[in-house]
This record gives structure tokens, sequence and C-alpha cells, in this order.
């Protein structure tokens, strides 16, 4: 039985997500004036994303030295689930179990009534998708409502992984979870509808980080001789593209954007604890001597996220590698995935789709030979 301070944290931050939900349904003119121009260093930020942030400033903590992690995961999800948008969509649901080193990893597929429409009967694109939560919290349950909704607005099949978290799994577990998911998902292409030449891998956060790791990855792989097909694009949400050192917007977003320095240092402590190991690439991977061959990306980041700029520098280095990205910064907070009932986050959100969309369209088919009379 949790004790009665543990009951009501988690009624607190089941409170903080519905009072979120009913808040952010009032319209558009009323959120503006209760949130008030943003001051800088906030002038970039959406008018309901600067109200959502001053809100952060007053609700619970992502993490508390003193609330057991399990507990922090569980106050997560009351939080986020009512920040999702739930209108009810055409689309089927399946988990499955897939085979892992240190076990099997659960994992939900999305598969949207829209996907035949796009990309007709056939076997169509598959986003193998990490979910953030600063490789300790989060997952599929966190994320469904968001994965539901990319699934449905890209019409792309969706693999939701919830591979291991720290601190119970310290790196490179979460890492290698990532590289066996892709691998699975290759293998069950078939069983998955998958086209298995067109299979992205996506993710927010410290999931962002896992699929970019994993792009790379299976491109050594394929350089060393493995058959494996390659990463056909990534989607990279604000992602984490270096622990082993501070950026600018770290410091300048330090605190009040929902996501603070001190929340990443905690995370970083739980995932790689050895900071001698923060600058493997498995870890930063703006720190890979070369990121050449690598798949087309879309690279979001956010205008107050401090995870603001490596994202931008990650970007900048994929495309001197003469690597296809595409980027974009939104006026929203870092984690506006998970905040679809926002209208602005939604707005963003069906851009991202827009991109996986096009980022996994099928090639055009060669133009048919003319008839010689």
């Amino acid at each position: 039985m949790p004790s009665p301070s543990l009951l009501a944290g988690r009624a607190a931050a089941a409170a903080s997500g519905v009072s979120g939900r009913l808040l952010f349904a009032l319209p558009p003119g009323v959120l503006r004036r209760i949130a008030g121009t943003p001051p800088p260093p906030a002038e970039e930020l959406d008018p309901e994303a600067w109200l959502l942030a001053k809100l952060s400033r007053r609700g619970p903590e992502l993490t508390r030295d003193e609330i057991p992690v399990p507990e922090q995961r569980r106050r997560l999800e009351l939080t986020a689930r009512p920040m999702g948008l739930r209108a009810p969509l055409p689309l089927r649901t399946e988990d499955v179990a897939i085979p892992g080193a240190a076990g099997s990893i659960p994992g939900r597929l999305y598969v949207p009534a829209s996907a035949a429409a796009v990309d007709g009967p056939g076997p169509g694109p598959l986003l193998v998708y990490f979910h953030g939560g600063g490789w300790v919290q989060g997952s599929i349950a966190s994320h469904d409502r968001s994965c539901r909704l990319l699934a449905h607005l890209a019409g792309v099949r969706v693999l939701s992984v919830d591979y291991r978290l720290a601190p119970e799994h310290r790196f490179p577990a979460a890492a290698d979870d990532a590289l066996t998911a892709y691998r699975w998902a290759v293998a069950e292409a078939d069983r998955l509808g998958a086209d298995p030449q067109r299979i992205a891998v996506g993710g927010d956060s410290a999931g962002g980080n896992l699929a970019a790791v994993t792009a790379i990855a299976v491109r050594d792989a394929r350089r060393a001789g493995d058959p494996l097909p390659p990463v056909a694009f990534q989607l990279l949400l604000y992602p984490v593209c270096d622990i082993s050192q501070k950026s600018a917007s770290v410091r300048r977003f330090a605190d009040g954007f929902y996501l603070t320095e001190r929340n990443m240092d905690w995370f970083s402590d739980q995932y790689v604890p050895d900071r001698a190991q923060r600058s493997d690439p498995r870890v930063s991977p703006l720190l890979a001597p070369d990121l050449s061959g690598l798949p087309p990306a879309h690279v979001t980041t956010c205008a107050t996220d401090p995870l603001r700029d490596e994202g931008e520098a990650y970007a900048r280095r994929l495309r001197e590698a003469g690597v296809a990205v595409a980027v974009q910064r939104h006026g929203q907070l870092h984690g506006f995935f998970n905040t679809t009932v926002i209208r602005s986050s939604r707005e963003r959100f069906g851009q991202i789709a827009g991109a996986l969309r096009q980022g996994l369209a099928a090639p055009a088919s060669p133009p048919e030979p003319a008839v010689q009379s």
C-alpha cells in the first residue's frame, strides 16, 4: 500500500494534467490574455506555450531525489495522459514482444487506416519510435496518444518500443535495445506489414538520442559487411545529442521552461554515471567523428529548450557530412509531442507528421518507355 505522501503526490500529478487539459480548452483569445506577452528570453514562444511554461514553474518537478524512480514514472504518466489528444482515431494496435539480449522488449504497433490511402494496400513504411523521458522515465503508455496521432496524421505504421530504463539498466542498455528493435522490425517486416527498405527511426528527447544512435549503428554495421537494410529516415524531436558538455541554451533556459538543467543533470547521472563514458558517440552522437552516409533527417527543436543548441548543432554536422536534413525550431516547450490538447502543439505536430510522411514516401516510379511505332 503506497504511503499517504506518495498517494498525495500521485493525486497532485493527476490534477496537474487534468487542470491543464481543462485550461487549454478555453478559446485562444482568452488563453492569450491569461498568458500575457512572453518576455525575453521567451519571446519566440507561442502564447499557449508561454502559459504552459508559467504553469510548469508551479507544477511538480520531473525529478526529485526523495521520490523513488518507479513513483516518478507513475506520476509522469498521470500528468502526461490528460494532455494528449484522446479523440478516437481510425487505427488498430497490436502489442508485440521483441526478443532482446536481456529478455523480451515490449512494443506496440499502430496501423492507421490512412496507411492504405497513402501507400496502397501493400507493405508500407514503418517508424520505429523511442519515447522520451531522460532514459529513466516514459513508456509506451505515456506516449500512446501521441503515437496514435502521429501514425494517423502521417499515414505511417509506428512501432513504439519500451526499451530498458536507467538506473536499473544503465548505458548501453537502452542503445542496445534500440538497435535490437530496429533489427527485429526488419526481420519481421512481413508480419508488421512493412517495407524493409522504408523503415525509419525516430523519437523525442532521450528517444531522439536513441534514434540518432541507432542510425549510426546501422550504418556502421553495414560498412562492416552486415546485410541489414539502411535506415530510411530519421525523425529527431528535440534530441539529446551531447551530455559531455553544456551548450549555451542549457545555461540560458536552465529553469522555468519545463525541462531544467537540474533535470538533465539528474537524468544523465542515472543513465551514464561514469562521466568518462559521456563522450562515447553512443551517448553523445554529436561527438561521432563521421556522420557521412546517414539517412535523411528531420530535426525539430524548441525555442526555449535547454537541448535546443545541441540539436541544431547535430543538424549542422549532418548537413556538413552531406546528409539531407531539415531543421524546424518551434515556439514550443520541450515535451510538446505529448501536449497535443494544446492547439499550437497540434499545429506543430501536424508539420512533424507531414515531414515523416514525406520522408518515407514511396519512390516515384520510372516513366514508362515510349512505344516505338
